[in-house]
């Protein structure tokens, strides 16, 4: 039997006027809980009820518009809260608008059955939010892209050609160092032409992750004015990154494969592989940088010690040299790094021949749709209180 019956509700003005009745004498409380998150918001003040008498709670709500819910419950001996380990309670869910507060739902339920109702649209949010909120604002992020691509280079002598020579440069430089001064060698072909093309092909993956999780950090911080001023989808930021590094990312396997058509005649069949390989860079990508977006707001330093870490990552990672060249003992950790299954399968695709190692790029999906998921969990549950930190 419920310990709250017989109860009324209803909504005058901007107040929710809550009468209700207590199965034997006590104190009934009501706690305001924010909807989205289940947080505890604030407590109201307790009643007295007895034997023969009520409750009742006038609850002014505020003006601005929103949802707010409300758990009534008995108080039991000792201050302890019984819906709170699996009692029953009168929840109220309600909402404000310009004319008022409206009530949308009241009903005696417990924890548990609450939490068994959000599972489905839960579910659907978690699996769907990223999309649609990539979908619904896809315009916003075409134009913050191009003008995120453009604008690092506006007022330049080459202007937006710097997006060609920046990625071209840089590979020229690490081509210069461990090239001719290292003279590292490939296995297959010891070459210099040889040299390049592997180490290019390992450097495209690069080049756009790297791009991306630099700037993740400071992402919130670049558009503050955005996110504590207006209302603004901050969901699309991380992906703005992710689409940016891409970008970079697209142009140099563009003079890749011009440099791989002069230098040996032709571009292999299996390149056509290249998109099924992206998907999953790009998923842990995002995931990555939905995670260090949401630290960067909280820890300033990460800008500092995420550039350390993907310095380590790059060295750590084949790209410069062979695999052969790291010790015996560390090939077996090198197979759980996403980064060399990366570049282990644009090598594979693009200079072999061969089509990508189906098992490894499989265990890629995997992590990849994981730290997706879980940094888009991360992000949607913080983002709120950016405001207030930034």
């Amino acid at each position: 039997m419920p310990d709250i019956s017989d109860f009324a509700v209803r909504a005058k003005e901007f107040k929710l006027l809550v009468e209700c009745k207590l199965d034997g004498a006590g104190v009934v409380g009501c706690h305001w809980i924010d909807p989205e998150s289940g947080r505890f918001l604030r407590e109201s003040p307790w009643v007295n009820v007895s034997t023969e008498g009520g409750a009742a709670f006038a609850l002014d709500l505020p003006i601005a518009p929103g949802r707010y819910r409300f758990y009534i419950s008995r108080r039991a001996e000792g201050g302890t809260w019984p819906y709170l380990t699996g009692g029953e309670f009168l929840a109220i869910d309600a909402h404000v608008c310009g004319d008022g507060a409206h009530v949308d739902r009241h009903e005696i339920t417990t924890l548990g059955q609450l939490r068994r109702e959000r599972w489905p649209g839960l579910v659907k949010e978690i699996l769907l939010g990223p999309f649609a909120a990539i979908w619904q604002n896809r315009q916003l992020m075409q134009s913050m892209v191009r003008r995120d691509v453009l604008s690092r280079y506006r007022g330049s002598f080459a202007d937006s050609f710097w997006a060609v020579l920046n990625p071209l440069l840089l590979m020229l430089t690490y081509y210069f160092v461990f090239g001719l001064f290292l003279k590292t060698k490939f296995p297959g072909d010891p070459s210099q032409a040889g040299f390049v093309l592997f180490f290019i092909s390992g450097m495209l993956p690069w080049l756009a992750m790297n791009e991306s999780l630099a700037r993740a950090p400071y992402t919130a911080l670049e558009h503050r004015n955005l996110i504590t001023k207006v209302i603004f989808p901050m969901e699309v930021l991380p992906v703005n990154l992710t689409l940016a590094g891409l970008t970079t990312g697209l142009i140099a396997t563009g003079i890749f494969l011009v440099i791989l058509a002069v230098a040996r005649g032709g571009i292999p069949v299996t390149a056509l592989w290249l998109p099924v390989i992206l998907i999953p860079q790009l998923f842990l990508t995002a995931g990555l940088c939905y995670l260090l977006a949401t630290g960067g707001v909280y820890v300033r330093d990460l800008v500092y010690v995420t550039g350390l870490l993907l310095t380590m990552w790059f060295f750590m990672t084949p790209i410069c040299y062979p695999e052969i060249s790291l010790p015996a003992a560390m090939l077996p950790v090198l197979g759980k790094n996403p980064l060399y299954i990366i570049v282990r399968a644009y090598r594979a695709i693009l200079i072999e021949g061969a089509n990508p190692e189906w098992r490894a790029i499989g265990k890629l999906y995997a992590l990849a749709l994981v730290v997706f998921y879980g940094g888009f969990a991360v992000f949607h549950r913080a983002r709120k209180g950016f405001a207030d930190v930034l």
